[in-house]
């Protein structure tokens, strides 16, 4: 089974993406990740990086390539990333939106990441701004449908471990025979080499 875990900074992906692989015995590849690895083998922190990824397509388009690649590639994986429900397409049994109000999830950034909240909340903010923009831009993705996603869990409701039950309970239940309809999109398709 392959899981997608999406969802804005700050919204618990890594936290339930981590639990929930531990938990089914599955492996956990990270968007996240791989964007740091990128910024590292540039030489560059991910905010700078993101902003590069503002004037070069290049680097979006290898990161969603490089996340399509391991969800085409790989079975019994939770695939966490912004874009990774749209990213993993027709290969994503269970596709997982997860959100908070943008106090409760700057809060959490700047706890994580031991910078002020406010400062916390203008980076996610205008990083929001650039990256839908950017998916607008490449691959005709509104961030905001989601209409794709099989569950959609607002965080700020319950802690970690209410979230992983939620979303274990729908993969324990999970019915492969019961995605008529289901992605991908009718007459939607996407060009991850620009």
């Amino acid at each position: 089974m392959l899981i997608t875990v999406s969802g804005p900074g700050g919204s618990g992906k890594s936290t339930l993406a981590a639990d929930l692989a531990d938990r089914l015995g599955y492996d956990h590849v990270s968007g996240g990740d791989i964007f740091r690895s990128i910024a590292d083998e540039r030489g560059l922190t991910p905010l700078q990086l993101n902003r590069r990824a503002e004037e070069d397509d290049a680097i979006d388009r290898d990161l969603d390539r490089r996340l399509r690649t391991t969800a085409r590639e790989r079975d019994d994986l939770v695939l966490e990333s912004r874009l990774s429900g749209w990213m993993a397409g027709e290969y994503a049994d269970l596709r997982v939106w997860l959100d908070a109000p943008p106090r409760v999830r700057a809060e959490r950034i700047a706890e994580r990441e031991g910078k002020p909240v406010d400062q916390a909340r203008e980076e996610t903010r205008a990083r929001a701004e650039s990256e839908a923009g950017r998916y607008l831009d490449y691959y005709g993705i509104d961030i905001e449908d989601r209409s794709i996603y099989d569950l959609v869990v607002n965080t700020a409701r319950w802690d970690p471990d209410g979230v992983l039950g939620i979303v274990l309970g729908a993969a324990e239940r999970y019915d492969p025979d019961g995605d008529e309809g289901a992605f991908p999109v009718p007459g939607v398709e996407y060009d991850f080499e620009g």
